[in-house]
């Protein structure tokens, strides 16, 4: 499997962590991963600027936002 299918295919998981957890925190890292891995499948496809961008803004920025978030709300477990 090369490494353009391993990240594929780490970005199918995250997903569905992101998607499946019932914690916030472990989806915001899941999150985080995944903006991670499409940085990494940007590289393989020959577009750096655009890697750039998403780790900056995808990976950095808007896990940062949304941390602050979840701090502020005092949400960092579901209600049941």
């Amino acid at each position: 499997m090369g490494l353009e299918n391993a990240a594929l295919v780490a970005m199918l998981i995250a997903t569905a962590c992101v998607v499946f957890s019932r914690r916030l925190y472990l989806s915001l890292i899941a999150m985080s991963l995944f903006s991670m891995f499409l940085t990494l499948k940007y590289l393989l496809l020959h577009a750096p600027d655009v890697a750039i961008t998403e780790a900056a803004l995808g990976a950095g920025l808007s896990t940062l936002v949304f941390l602050v978030a979840i701090k502020k709300t005092g949400r960092s477990r579901p209600k049941l």
